[in-house]
Order: C-alpha cells, then sequence, then structure tokens
C-alpha cells in the first residue's frame, strides 16, 4: 500500500486528485471541484487552468471542464461517478452502523479501483484511498469480485503477459483461496497490502456485462475481533445487497 509522503506538496496532491477525477467521473465545474477538494473556489480555479495549459483538462463551452486528451488516452469505461453517488449513502450508513471506514471498489481486469471511501471518527482509522488502485488479487473487495468469475477464466486473466502485476502469481493457491471466498461469502484481507490494516470485502451484485463492483471494512488491525466477523459480514452484506438494488433500479430507468 502506497503511503502519503511526509513531504508531500499539497497543491501537487490537490492537481493529481483534481486529474483522477475528471477521468474517473466526467465533467466537474469549478464549484464541483472545490467542494471534492476542500479548497476555495479560486484555487480550484487555478488549478483547472494548469490543467487546462498541460492538456490534461479541457473546458466545454457550458464552462463545465471535461478530461483533456492526455487522460482520455487511458480513460476507464465504468461509470464511478454514477456508481461512487448510488454507493455514498449506503457507505455513510455502514460506517455509521459498525464504526469502520467503508469502501467502494470498482474492479476490471486484474486492478481494483477504490472509488469512494467514507471514514470512520476514530482517530486511529484507516484513511481515503479514493482514487487508488491495487492488485485485485490482494485486496479483500478485489479477491470477492474475482470469486464470483469462472476459474479458467482467473487463469486467462493472470497468464495473461499483459497484465502487469508486482509478483508472480501463484494462480493455483489463489484458486483455492477463492473457492473459499465463494463459500463463505466474503473475503478477508489480514494485512496484505498494508501492515496494520485488515478489512472485509463483500461482493456487489450486478447486471450481466456491468462493471464489477465490491464494498469493503477496513481497520486498524488492533481493532479487528474475530468474534465481531459475523456482525461485520452481516453488515456488509446488507450493504452490498441495498448498494445492488439501487444500482439495477438506475440502471433501468437509464
Amino acid at each position: 500500500m502506497k503511503n502519503k509522503p511526509g513531504y508531500g506538496i499539497e497543491s501537487v496532491d490537490h492537481a493529481l486528485r483534481l486529474a483522477l477525477l475528471l477521468q474517473q467521473e466526467g465533467a466537474l465545474r469549478v464549484t464541483d471541484a472545490a467542494q471534492r477538494l476542500d479548497v476555495a473556489r479560486s484555487t480550484a480555479h487555478r488549478l483547472l487552468a494548469m490543467l487546462v495549459y498541460r492538456d490534461f483538462a479541457e473546458q466545454q463551452p457550458d464552462r463545465r471542464y471535461v478530461a483533456g486528451p492526455v487522460l482520455r488516452r487511458s480513460a476507464p469505461s465504468e461509470p464511478a461517478a454514477v456508481l461512487r453517488g448510488i454507493a455514498l449513502p449506503h457507505l455513510e450508513a455502514l460506517t455509521a452502523r459498525t464504526g469502520e471506514t467503508s469502501n467502494l471498489m470498482v474492479v476490471v481486469a486484474d486492478e481494483a479501483r477504490f472509488a469512494a471511501t467514507v471514514e470512520c471518527g476514530h482517530t486511529l482509522r484507516v484513511g481515503d484511498r479514493e482514487g487508488r488502485a491495487l492488485p485485485a488479487h490482494l485486496v479483500s473487495g478485489g479477491r470477492a469480485a474475482l470469486a464470483a468469475r469462472d476459474p479458467e477464466e482467473v487463469r486467462a486473466l493472470y497468464a495473461d503477459t499483459d497484465v502487469d502485476v508486482d509478483v508472480d502469481v501463484d494462480v493455483e493457491a489463489l484458486l483455492r483461496d477463492l473457492a473459499r471466498v465463494r463459500r463463505q461469502g466474503f473475503a478477508l484481507n489480514d494485512q496484505r497490502t498494508e501492515t496494520g490494516v485488515t478489512a472485509i470485502g463483500r461482493r456487489v451484485e450486478g447486471p450481466p456485462g456491468s462493471p464489477a463492483l465490491a464494498i469493503s471494512l477496513a481497520m486498524p488491525t488492533v481493532r479487528y475481533d474475530r468474534h465481531q466477523l459475523t456482525e461485520w459480514v452481516r453488515q456488509l452484506t446488507v450493504t452490498a445487497a441495498r448498494i445492488g438494488e439501487d444500482r439495477t433500479r438506475v440502471e433501468q430507468l437509464g
């Protein structure tokens, strides 16, 4: 897991986050950008102007900003803004009920990208992961989504030389793990991606051909209690079902 540098430059971080928002969520107005970054409107305007200058953004006639040529080359197909809007109220409720940070992930090929995070109120907590991408076979939500795939599809995915993974994947061991995830209905990430962080993931059902979604509860490992696992999984299951229902309703209306 990548941690924020101690020497991070805030303006650079804001610009990069804004570029991700344009790429993943679509058009933004200056006021939208200011709200998402929690900065002044004038600051958001300056950031957008610089992104336009470097071809990371373009301004439309209606004054909205969209991803520019640089970002469009690799823009994902999944409607992250719509999925985020559907999931956020349910994630907020999940975090309120459990007292732990919740996440929404979009899983494409071998990658799990965090589309939304709702942080809990504890001083010691797992922070915002929105916009980050991690190997699907390591994170709880990614493994929960992979478990729904046919084993031969998983084999083909990790045999593909175009798939970019940082370490070799023991595919047969992964398939055994995914079979266990299917049986139990959830995946556990016990410090696989970050020391001191434990997460529980659950797949969100969706229509055939739609982007694979998963949700997770993430907490400091010192607060993980296996005696609470059944209740955490129950809360994840309820939340996943509600997100799935709203997602289907929105797609039918659209």
